[in-house]
This record gives structure tokens, C-alpha cells and sequence, in this order.
């Protein structure tokens, strides 16, 4: 009696699991295919996830997380594994994409030219990932001067947050292919300038002296390598200096620029140096008019 049951319950499943949603000719597709794809692409999700748990934990323990090439292996296996589950889940539900794969090859050569940018951004993040030229942390500059952190790489685009807090996505071949400036690559320390100009007439060995000490004075100027000042020119209403200091704070940089500023300005106040203002000097020559007797 049980068994004639169970028997009932059994025929009642399969006839639930085989019943048909989509009927097209000869192919159909019933709940048994679909639990089967669902559980294909399931298994994908976790097998990557546990993966990438797992191999991140190898690195964290062994070496630098940021590696590149490691990094690279992960992305490069994720896709391998989805590829591999979809091409599964079709054949499951008795999809036969092999038709396609050799009877469209116009199709492919036109999305091909159609995604050529994002081929070349895929490149581009691999060429990224593996030669570790820019990794997770760095502080990169931009042409057009935006300053950010590098927080993620994946395979076509990077993630950057500026200085503003801004998350910006960028396309791999833009750091591949532009100029830009890598920061935290550079060297540990790095240098930099702050102009100002005093007006002509003033102490140029004082100038020089002020602008030292004040650099020598900031916490985050490095003392190891001696700051130093060039006269650059003489122009058109000051006399021109740079003071050049290195520094390792790089992200915060323009604070510590400021704050130079500031000493600078005070400095030159106390010893009455002038900043003078822009100055333009205009000559109208005037001609006097003759007047004739008509």
C-alpha cells in the first residue's frame, strides 16, 4: 500500500517536472529543464564565490592583496566558469548553439567592429591586472588634473575615488593608452613647488632664506633632502621664486601647499617684503591736430 503510494507520488512529480510550458515543434521546454538551468548557473555562483573567498585569503595570508596577476586569475576564472555554465544551461534544454557558432559569422564580425572599444578596454584590463604597473591603492593623476585613489580593476573598467569623494568608472584603455601619472609608483618621495613673486627692489637673499625656513618648518616636508629655492625670472611686475620641497604625502598634498602659503605670507609680512599686484603700464601718445585756414 505505501509502496503504491509513493509510486502515485512519484508519477505525480514527473509529471509536474515534465509537463510542457513552451511547445515550438519539436522543442519543448518543461519545468524539469528549467530547475535543471537554474541549478547549473546556481552552482556557478557559489563554485566563483568560494573561489574568489578562497583565493583572496591565499593572497591576504602569502603575499601583497593587491596583486595583479592573482587578481587577473580570479576575473579571468569568473567568466570561465559563467561561459561554461551557459553553455551548459543550453545544452541542457537541448539548445544547440553550434549552428550559430559556425553559421553567423557575419554577425560576429559585426559585433566584432560594434564592440571593438570594449575588446580593447578588456585588453587593456588584462594588460593592467598582469603587469601591475597600477594596482589597488595607487594615487594616479589624470590629463586634465583629477587626482583619485585606484579602488578596483576589473577585467573593462576601474573604479577611482577623487580626492572630492567622487566614485568615477574608468575605461582601462584610458589608463593604458593616456598619460597618467602614477603617484605611488613614482618614488616614495616626491617633489614639489609653490611659486610666488615679491616686488622688485626687495632682498633676494632674505627671499630666499624666508621661503627655506618655512619649508623646513612643515611637518610634512621631508628634512632628509634639503628644501631649495631658485630664482626663475624676472617678470613683468615681481621678481619670480619656486620653493622646491619633497614630501610623501602625495593624497594630501595641496593642504600642505596651503599651508606654505600661509607661511609664506606671514614670513614676508614680518620682514615688510611686498607682494605687488599685476601691474600694467599703458603709453597714450597723443598727436595734436592741425588745424588748416580753408
Amino acid at each position: 500500500m505505501i509502496e503504491e503510494e509513493a509510486k502515485s507520488i512519484w508519477k505525480g512529480v514527473q509529471e509536474i517536472l515534465e509537463y510542457h510550458i513552451i511547445e515550438l515543434g519539436e522543442y519543448h521546454l518543461s519545468i524539469y529543464n528549467i530547475i535543471v538551468v537554474a541549478g547549473i548557473l546556481l552552482t556557478a555562483k557559489l563554485i566563483t564565490t568560494n573561489l574568489s573567498k578562497y583565493l583572496k585569503r591565499r593572497i591576504t595570508r602569502n603575499e601583497d592583496p593587491t596583486d595583479g596577476k592573482a587578481l587577473a586569475l580570479i576575473q579571468i576564472g569568473k567568466y570561465t566558469i559563467f561561459l561554461l555554465a551557459v553553455l551548459l544551461s543550453a545544452r541542457s534544454i537541448g539548445f544547440d548553439i553550434t549552428p550559430i557558432l559556425f553559421g553567423s559569422s557575419a554577425l560576429f564580425i559585426g559585433l566584432g567592429f560594434g564592440l571593438q572599444d570594449a575588446f580593447k578596454d578588456f585588453i587593456s584590463g588584462l594588460i593592467l591586472l598582469f603587469e601591475g604597473d597600477m594596482v589597488i591603492g595607487d594615487v594616479i593623476e589624470f590629463e586634465n588634473g583629477i587626482l583619485g585613489k585606484v579602488r578596483e580593476i576589473k577585467l573593462r573598467t576601474s573604479k577611482v575615488r577623487t580626492r572630492d569623494g567622487i566614485v568615477i568608472f574608468v575605461p582601462n584603455s584610458q589608463l593604458t593608452n593616456n598619460r597618467v601619472i602614477n603617484w605611488t609608483n613614482s618614488n616614495v618621495i616626491t617633489r614639489f613647488h609653490v611659486s610666488v613673486g615679491v616686488a622688485y627692489g626687495s632682498d633676494t637673499r632674505l627671499v630666499e632664506k624666508i621661503l627655506t625656513e618655512v619649508a623646513l618648518a612643515d611637518n610634512a616636508v621631508h628634512t632628509k633632502i634639503k628644501p631649495f629655492v631658485r630664482f626663475m625670472d624676472f617678470g613683468d611686475s615681481s621678481l619670480d621664486f619656486e620653493i622646491h620641497f619633497w614630501s610623501v604625502e602625495v593624497w594630501r598634498i595641496e593642504f600642505v601647499k596651503s599651508r606654505i602659503r600661509f607661511a609664506i605670507d606671514k614670513g614676508f609680512r614680518e620682514n615688510q617684503i611686498s607682494i605687488p599686484f599685476p601691474q600694467i603700464d599703458l603709453h597714450l601718445k597723443s598727436n595734436e591736430a592741425k588745424l588748416g585756414a580753408k
